[in-house]
């Protein structure tokens, strides 16, 4: 796959995360990848249990790509996830193998007030 394909593949994934699209959402999978979230110490294999693990998540969740870059088979991407009105700012790591993603780690982080001893050098971002 060319970059311009691995770039379409992630658009159309995020794209379908964001409306619960789970079908479009795991094309992108192997079979026998593999998820994990070392934050939660979790690790989810083959697609299927990826698919049906997010399936199960009872709550509302919006994704709101803030950038994507990569090349070759390794992919990543900055975004905010949103669950139920609450944002955490999450990064994904890609890992291709034959155009399908065979590995992906996630790390999440909450948002958080900037520490006062920087406040004079801080531009807020929103």
């Amino acid at each position: 796959m060319e970059n311009r394909e691995f770039r379409a593949a992630l658009e159309r994934h995020w794209a379908a995360s964001d409306v619960n699209d789970f079908e479009a959402e795991h094309e992108i999978y192997q079979e026998d990848a593999v998820l994990e979230y070392p934050q939660s110490g979790e690790r989810i294999r083959g697609r299927h249990n990826i698919k049906a693990s997010r399936f199960a998540q009872p709550n509302k969740k919006r994704f709101t790509v803030r950038r994507i870059l990569g090349a070759a088979d390794l992919w990543i991407t900055e975004f905010v996830l949103t669950y139920d009105g609450q944002p955490s700012y999450t990064v994904s790591i890609m890992e291709f193998k034959d155009g399908k993603v065979v590995r992906e780690t996630q790390y999440f982080g909450d948002p958080f007030e900037p520490g006062p001893s920087r406040v004079q050098w801080v531009e807020r971002m929103h």
